[in-house]
This record gives C-alpha cells, structure tokens and sequence, in this order.
C-alpha cells in the first residue's frame, strides 16, 4: 500500500482492465498484457475489474460470477502477474473481505453518499478510489472525505457529471479543485463518455473520444487515469461502447506519458 500511496503523488499510474470479470481466461489474458506494458514502460498499472455489476439499470445486464469467485480469481491474477488490484464494492459487508485481496477498495460514484459503505472501506486500513457521482460538485467531495476520517490514503475520481439525458461532461476544472482537497485525483477516461441508458437497456458510448479526455486529464493535473480496457469492446459483456482496445492501450499511455514529461520540464 506504501508504494502505491507514494506512486500517486508522485508519478502518472493507471487503473485498466475490463469493466467486469466476464471469465477467468478473459481476465488474465488481459492482465498478462497490463503486466507486460507496466514492464515495458516502467509505470504502475492497477489491474481493475468488477466481480458484481450491482448498479445497473436494468436485471438484463451481465453481473459477473459474484463475490467469492471473484476474489478468487482476482487473487489469481495477482499472484500470476504481480499486479496490484482495484474492485468496487457495492455494500459494507464486503469491505474486508475485499480487502484481504484488492489493495485499493472502489466506491462507486452512484454510491458515494452512502456513508456506511466508505466508513467500512475506510476502516479496512487500504486505500479508497471514491468516484465522484454524476451528481456532485467538485467542492462538494470535502463532504465525503470528511467522513472517512483517513484522508491520506483516499482517492478521488472524475468521471463526468450529468448532461441532461444520457449523457455526460467533463468539467477539467475539478481535477485541480478535487486535488486541492488534498488526494490524488485520477480521471476515469472511459466512464466519462458513457452514455448512461443512451441504447435503451443498457449504456451506449463514445469510445472515440477517450484518447482525447485521458490526454486533457493529464494537462489538467490529474494524478492517474483510469481507463476500461478489452481485447474486443464490441463483444464485452459490460460497458463495451465506452471501453478502449487492449491493442491500442500501450500506444497511448506511451503518449500519456509524454504530455507528463512535458509538463514537468516546463
């Protein structure tokens, strides 16, 4: 946790994966080559994935093979790949079980009012991804920071705020102010051109504009980027419209990494 803890406030790190364990073979195809990019490129990458899509519109969505199973595979990928994980919780019973095995605990951002829910990720003792919902301002993230009590190992993420019907906008002026607050923030590129119910059932996306949103993020200061990632989108059983090619991944965090570079020879 130290590591990651010092990584954040110093260093561009990433959060990718897909956005629900859809298989155990899917997931640690994915990882291995999350593993072999971190390598190349001598950054941390946080391998992210969901065992239980708990927040979705409708009972039609793919959920994933549930808490237990989860974890297992989860444990897996990390033992195989030496990647460190990040999953989301959805109610307070999970919190330390989850613990035992990701070293980052995720607060939905439809969840992030719930004030029993981040008290039992806060007193896991690992750090805390709290997304910023769609409905919240920026300033107003000071509210819920004040509740976990352990602000030195809790992050914030902007993933787009509520734009009219079925839609979403980045406002990057909330990376600095979240970061005022005193956490690493991290931008999710990928949740922030979802296009929430846009096909009906389920959430259309803009895939086309992430490489744009995860560039301007990091102009913007933020200290991470989060980005869904599969070998086939269009094919994903979960939020596929809006995730990012596994092949095209490595080209842009190749590119994230310069603006970075840039910013700091200023």
């Amino acid at each position: 946790m130290n590591n990651l803890l010092q990584t954040s406030k110093k260093k561009l790190f990433f959060i990718l994966g897909p956005c629900v364990l859809e298989s155990r073979d899917t997931a640690l195809h994915i990882a291995h080559s999350l593993a072999e990019m971190a390598r190349s490129l001598g950054v941390t990458i946080i391998f992210k994935s969901s065992f239980d899509k708990a927040n979705r519109s409708s009972l039609d969505g793919f959920r994933g093979p549930g808490l237990q199973q989860g974890l297992d595979w989860l444990q897996e990928i990390k033992d195989i790949t030496g990647l460190p994980l990040i999953t989301d919780i959805h109610l307070p019973h999970q919190a330390s079980k989850v613990a035992g095995v990701a070293d980052v605990i995720q607060i939905p951002a439809l969840l992030c009012r719930q004030t029993d829910l981040i008290l039992a990720a806060a007193e896991t003792g690992v750090i805390v991804n709290i997304k910023k919902g769609q409905f919240m301002a920026p300033w107003d993230m000071a509210r819920v920071l004040d509740k976990t009590g352990c602000k030195d190992r809790i992050w914030i993420t902007e993933r787009g705020t509520t734009f009219g019907y079925n839609n979403l906008v980045v406002d990057f002026k909330a990376i600095p102010i979240m970061s005022g607050l005193g956490c690493p923030v991290v931008l999710d590129a990928t949740h922030s051109v979802q296009l929430p119910g846009g096909l009906g059932t389920c959430s259309g996306g803009q895939r086309e504009f992430v490489p744009a949103l995860a560039r301007a993020g990091v102009a913007a200061g933020a200290a991470g980027i989060f980005m869904e990632v599969h070998p086939d989108p269009d094919r994903a059983l979960c939020d596929g419209p809006n995730s990012w090619p596994l092949d095209r991944t490595f080209s842009l965090l190749q590119n994230l990494l310069r603006i970075r570079k840039a910013m700091h020879e200023e």
